[in-house]
């Protein structure tokens, strides 16, 4: 593909904000191909739960919110997340006929002419007045650095390459990160490693009780006030804290969440910390987090001085017409859903503040 395609308005990513800006799209009176594009580079429906280890079964899954207009029923909890929701992703682009275009990898989005924006992609050129970015993070893993980290004779893998315990029976694993992954990681995989050690940079907070509407709005308020100051988001955890469930207690318990602070060095045999602490380990398991995809949007000089971009609900304070979904406060599933449905809202109103007047 050569020539530019205009559209309304672009989609970038299929998760579940993409799929929610394009279902409100789609009900308010855009038509998919003529009006708005829904681009996607992974392979198939499902956002980034289509890649999750399989030992991650729907039923281990904590706040799964269902996409607009449809609800995910019936579901077996003990069939492999990824299955489950990238059946249901699919299910909900063929009701809704979303026509996502797929796999496409989108390169940039810089200025076009005309006040349109150009979005580069494998798949050619497309000109749009509006764009609705829903990449998400999974694309994007989060790996420190420590001095030695170069010398480890053992392996080293993110989160994002975790494919279930099996693979590390009989082996000295050191996971490192306080978020859910970590502690799901742990407690996985304490019954086939020879053993296991948590390390972590801040003591991890656990929740007790339900996380109820009033600890989501303060939770989301914490979040919000960052991307407001154009500072990058921080992960859920870290305002949430842990839920204290059945598992986590008898982890706790059992001592195989007995946490260690942050190691200062990586070394041959293991880590080690600067008072001669040392622990050997075959593997090192980062479990810590992912950082948005937005590189694509670097010509449009977004970032603020802090690192992030700054945000006024879903649209970019910098450019009007750029809206990120599923980005800092909107980073949950339901925040996902609302998220879309604003955006979509604000850009039917920038879109009709650009018509032309009839004389």
């Amino acid at each position: 593909m050569n020539h530019t395609r205009e559209v309304e308005v672009v989609v970038i990513g299929a998760g579940q904000a993409g799929l929610a800006a394009a279902h409100h799209l789609r009900r308010t009176g855009f038509e998919p191909e003529r009006d708005f594009v829904v681009l996607d580079h992974s392979p198939g429906p499902g956002g980034a739960w289509q890649f999750r280890w399989p030992s991650l079964t729907y039923g281990k899954v904590h706040g799964m919110h269902a996409l607009p207009g449809m609800e995910l029923t019936g579901a077996d909890p003990a069939r492999p997340s990824a299955e489950v929701i990238g059946e249901y992703f699919a299910a909900y682009e063929e009701t809704f006929d979303l026509r996502v275009r797929r796999p496409v990898d989108v390169r940039a989005v810089r200025e076009g002419t005309g006040g349109r924006l150009l979005v580069e992609t494998s798949d050619g050129a497309w000109s749009t007045r509006a764009l609705i970015n829903a990449t998400g993070t999974w694309d994007r893993p989060y790996w420190p650095r420590y001095p030695g980290q170069e010398t480890f004779r053992g392996r080293q893998l993110h989160t994002a390459r975790y494919a279930g315990p099996e693979e590390f029976a009989g082996q000295r694993v050191v996971v490192v990160g306080g978020g859910a992954s970590g502690t799901q990681h742990l407690l996985e995989l304490a019954p086939y490693a020879a053993a296991t050690t948590w390390v972590t940079r801040r003591p991890p907070v656990f929740r007790e009780g339900p996380f109820d509407e009033n600890a989501g709005r303060a939770a989301v308020a914490l979040v919000e006030e960052r991307v407001r100051r154009g500072l990058p988001p921080k992960s859920v955890v870290s305002v949430t804290g842990l839920p204290l469930n059945d598992a986590i207690r008898a982890g706790l318990e059992s001592g195989v969440l007995d946490r260690l602070p942050m190691f200062d060095r990586i070394t041959e045999e293991g880590v080690e910390w600067a008072d001669g602490r040392r622990v050997a380990a075959d593997v090192i398991l980062w479990a810590t987090g992912f950082r948005p995809v937005i590189d694509h949007l670097a010509p449009l000089r977004l970032r603020e001085a802090g690192g992030g971009i700054r945000v006024e609900g879903t649209r970019a304070v910098a450019d009007p017409r750029v809206h990120l979904v599923g980005y800092g406060p909107s980073a949950s599933t339901i925040g996902a859903n609302r998220a879309g449905r604003a955006a979509v809202r604000d850009i039917r109103r920038l879109l009709a503040e650009q018509e032309p007047v009839a004389a």
